[in-house]
């Protein structure tokens, strides 16, 4: 696996971006997918999860309602939609894959994307 995320950019506070992560290798192969940010000065923090089959996922409090994880199989893709983005968002925004413990936790996930900076302005 050698994931590769895009889609960041600059917003306003209360847009929207659609984050994008491929496996430049190939398929998934039935892997879990993540997505974590780091935002300046912070921990590294896990965002939302997603299995194999999309019937699990998961999400931190802070983007509950607001961020959604999906995936897409036959394009060997997954994606993070983020809307009604706020201020404390602004990060970089790292993709994960093959959790083989608790989705929240960093060290679980086997590979990563380079990041892609989400900038939230008011």
């Amino acid at each position: 696996v050698q994931l590769q995320a895009s889609g960041g950019g600059s917003v306003q506070a209360g847009g929207s971006l659609r984050l994008s992560c491929t496996n430049s290798k190939g398929p998934f192969g039935g892997v879990i997918m993540g997505w974590f940010r780091q935002a300046p000065g912070k921990e590294s923090e896990f965002v939302a999860g997603i299995n194999w089959s999309s019937s699990v996922t998961d999400y931190a409090d802070f983007v509950k309602g607001r961020f959604t994880v999906s995936r897409d199989n036959a394009e060997n893709t997954v994606y993070l939609q983020m809307n009604s983005l706020k201020l404390e968002d602004t990060a970089v925004y790292y993709c994960a894959g093959d959790s083989r413990g608790p989705w929240s936790s960093r060290g679980s996930w086997r590979s990563w994307g380079q990041g892609t900076q989400v900038t939230v302005s008011s």
